[in-house]
């Protein structure tokens, strides 16, 4: 059983993790306060620096956050796929819708790198869905689907594309089309890779 102060501290956290998800989703980084940040959650300055620091902390738990739901998110989408190239096909068709999502897009894609730096945010992206890319890219070596790269170099090259293009559709005025074209984009490119005829599934 909990203790009263425990569950106080847990309420007090998640309630300062969903202000800032709103708040960061809706607007600027640089244009919220860490004052605003405890006004809108009712609370004091000296909770938000408690449990994370200061207003750049609250930003990295709350990208964190939603970087872990995107990943269990791809997980569970090719959980049970068993080929490799449909696990890369929908595994990415995952990973781009998530791209559409106004919260992901806001938050992570455009505000991250300028919240946290483009070193911490590399950092942290990779930490949730570059071992997702290394996973696919081995079971692709190991099904001899794809010529024998080392697979650091095919992991950089395909988290790099995913990367800039979560950035195109981000910034895009049309982002389901951007979504489209850049699902075909890369199937073109792991087809490129590809020993045998690749696959032609739709993501």
């Amino acid at each position: 059983m909990k203790s009263v102060r425990e569950r106080y501290a847990e309420n007090t956290r998640q309630t300062l993790l969903e202000t800032a998800q709103r708040l960061f989703a809706e607007r600027e980084y640089a244009d919220i306060s860490a004052e605003e940040l405890v006004r809108e959650a009712g609370l004091t300055r000296g909770a938000l620096y408690h449990h994370f620091d200061g207003k750049r902390g609250l930003f990295e738990a709350v990208f964190d956050d939603i970087e872990g739901r995107a990943a269990q998110r791809i997980k569970t989408a090719v959980g049970s796929v068993t080929d490799p190239l449909e696990r890369v096909d929908r595994g990415v068709a995952e990973f781009l819708d998530i791209c559409t999502d106004d919260v992901y897009r806001h938050v992570v894609v455009l505000q991250g790198p300028i919240a946290l730096g483009w070193a911490r945010w590399r950092e942290l992206d990779q930490l949730h869905l570059g071992g997702v890319v290394l996973d696919a890219v081995k079971a692709l070596l190991e099904a001899r689907l794809i010529r024998p790269y080392p697979a650091e170099l095919i992991v950089g090259a395909v988290y790099g594309a995913l990367a800039e293009l979560s950035l195109v559709i981000a910034e895009s005025d049309d982002p389901q089309g951007a979504r489209a074209e850049s699902a075909n984009l890369v199937r073109d490119l792991i087809s490129g890779l590809a020993i045998g005829p690749a696959s032609k599934q739709q993501a």
